[in-house]
């Protein structure tokens, strides 16, 4: 049985943002904010918040437990800030943090430690879920 580490990763997170439509929803203040402070305009895409969840859970099953920080690192970006040099600027931890409790709604991740680490993991239903659509 094929995995999410033999599938082409931007075809995985397309068949996942699809099928992410039908199990969570968007909220309404998404189509007006930035994805981050490095960024000047929010996204072009409508379904910019369903492609970030089948990200996000991605990365969840990829990492293990991992929380809102390292995902707020993973997102981040390079700010122009004109003549000054560029400086790295993280992602929007509002954003991640919905997902994160939309995904857990869903009972695809759940609160975990492993060790030390602390934070999301994937679940059984998760897994089977991203496991299926890497075929």
């Amino acid at each position: 049985m094929a995995t999410i580490y033999e599938a082409n990763t931007q075809e995985l997170i397309k068949k996942a943002a699809e099928a992410l439509k039908e199990k969570i929803k968007a909220p309404e203040w998404s189509k007006f904010v930035k994805t981050g402070v490095s960024r000047e305009r929010p996204p072009v895409d409508g379904d910019w918040w369903y492609m970030r969840a089948a990200s996000v859970l991605r990365k969840v099953y990829l990492r293990g437990p991992i929380g809102t920080n390292k995902l707020k690192v993973k997102y981040s970006g390079r700010k122009n800030r004109g003549y000054v040099p560029e400086k790295t600027f993280s992602g929007s931890g509002k954003i991640i943090r919905t997902i994160l409790q939309q995904l857990e709604s869903i009972e695809f991740i759940k609160k975990a430690e492993k060790g030390v680490h602390k934070g999301r993991m994937i679940t059984p239903k998760g897994k089977s879920f991203l496991d299926k659509l890497s075929k």
